[in-house]
């Protein structure tokens, strides 16, 4: 009964060595896409590994260099995506600095009354619509108060009104908008609690 394992091709010491005659162009981009020393070495091993595994893929009068190029790539792709399945391992004991959570000094916290609607862009459309349906004079507290997350003080100095009708009119937008999307609440089962 004749064997259905192929037997491996035996590889040459020529191959071997010229193999090795490009290691150090092989470190060289392996420490470009790597930027560590010891990642480097470690993606040049894997790919001569490689290389002299699948020797019998090599055909005869391909520039070996390409070929060579090609298994690094592949290799440092390969890992890239495998560590980036892989959640990072965090070991704690206590000393680390916190998390430094203040905001970025570039990016403005105001939002300008002209850019007040791009907020409406980042809610679902029937959210959104169900807002701009809302009169004005309640819609923008809503809007201050709920997506800017100003205070009543604020809002009360923009709207240049007095603290009590801010209050009224945000109560009065909440109920219209919660009137409003109560279908919407329940098709996505969130209970809508009676005032």
């Amino acid at each position: 009964m004749p064997s259905t394992k192929e037997t491996p091709i035996p590889r040459s010491k020529e191959f071997e060595n010229l193999i090795l005659e490009h290691m150090d162009m092989m470190y060289a981009v392996a420490l470009k896409l790597t930027r560590n020393a010891a990642d480097a070495e470690d993606l040049t091993q894997n790919t001569v590994v490689k290389a002299l595994r699948f020797h019998d893929k090599f055909q005869e009068g391909t520039y070996i260099k390409a070929w060579l190029l090609t298994i690094l790539r592949n290799t440092f792709i390969n890992e890239y995506r495998r560590k980036a399945r892989r959640p990072a391992l965090v070991e704690l004991n206590g000393t680390e600095a916190a998390q430094d959570k203040s905001t970025d000094p570039n990016v403005p916290m105001e939002v300008r009354e002209g850019e007040r609607e791009k907020l409406l862009e980042l809610l679902d459309d029937e959210v959104r619509h169900a807002l701009e349906a809302v009169p004005y004079d309640f819609r923008l507290p809503v809007i201050m108060a709920d997506l800017e997350d100003k205070s009543y003080k604020e809002i009360a100095e923009v709207m240049d009104c007095p603290l009590g009708t801010v209050m009224s009119r945000l109560y009065r937008g909440r109920k219209l908008l919660r009137e409003a999307l109560e279908s919407y609440a329940a098709e996505r089962g969130v209970g809508v609690k009676p005032e």
